[in-house]
């Protein structure tokens, strides 16, 4: 099967790859564009998390204030290199992710950061919510773990259901944006104040 140009540029527009890498897509897939772009953004999520060890130093702080003036954050994203720091989609990325701080309210960037006490305790609730119920203890063991999964999804903001895209994890929003750009990029911090709240 022949692939053009037009289909390739397409293909490149829609998602930010390579020429080369959208004409092979584009081959293996035989022209199918929705395979194409699927198997682009497995390729890149690949390449993202090998790229996952860099050093990532450059980036921006971003500061976002909600109307009405009573919540504010300030984030700090990395990137690799000045020059996708400098990038209207980098800032837009950066800019997606203080909103995302500021409407879903996270406490921690992951969840190896959130305390093993905070995790032991919210175990223990889980568990004593389903005491008494006569569930074999595998199944309880089961329904706690994924209570704790959701969990981390409400407090972790790579867990989180992007606000603007809930298929999708704010994780994963993060590692598409690697993969078009090619290159590490990490959430290194933020700050989320409330008026009124301590």
């Amino acid at each position: 099967m022949t692939i053009t140009a037009d289909q390739v540029r397409q293909l490149r527009e829609r998602t930010g790859a390579g020429m080369m890498e959208c004409k092979k897509a584009l081959m293996e897939t035989g022209g199918n564009f929705d395979a194409a772009i699927e198997s682009l953004r497995k390729s890149g999520v690949a390449r993202a998390a090998s790229r996952a060890g860099r050093a990532a130093s450059e980036g921006l702080v971003e500061s976002y204030i909600h109307p009405g003036g009573r919540v504010g954050v300030l984030i700090e994203v990395n990137c690799e290199t000045d020059f996708v720091a400098r990038t209207p989609e980098f800032a837009e990325l950066v800019r997606n992710l203080a909103m995302q701080v500021a409407a879903a309210g996270a406490e921690y960037i992951r969840r190896e950061e959130v305390p093993a006490e905070r995790v032991a305790k919210e175990r223990e609730i889980f568990a004593a919510q389903l005491e008494g119920q006569g569930k074999p203890a595998a199944i309880i063991d089961r329904i706690v773990a994924g209570k704790l999964d959701k969990f981390f999804a409400e407090v972790c903001l790579l867990e989180q259901p992007h606000i603007r895209d809930d298929k999708q994890t704010v994780g994963e929003l993060i590692a598409a944006a690697a993969a078009r750009t090619g290159e590490n990029i990490v959430v290194r911090r933020f700050a989320r104040f409330r008026l009124g709240q301590d």
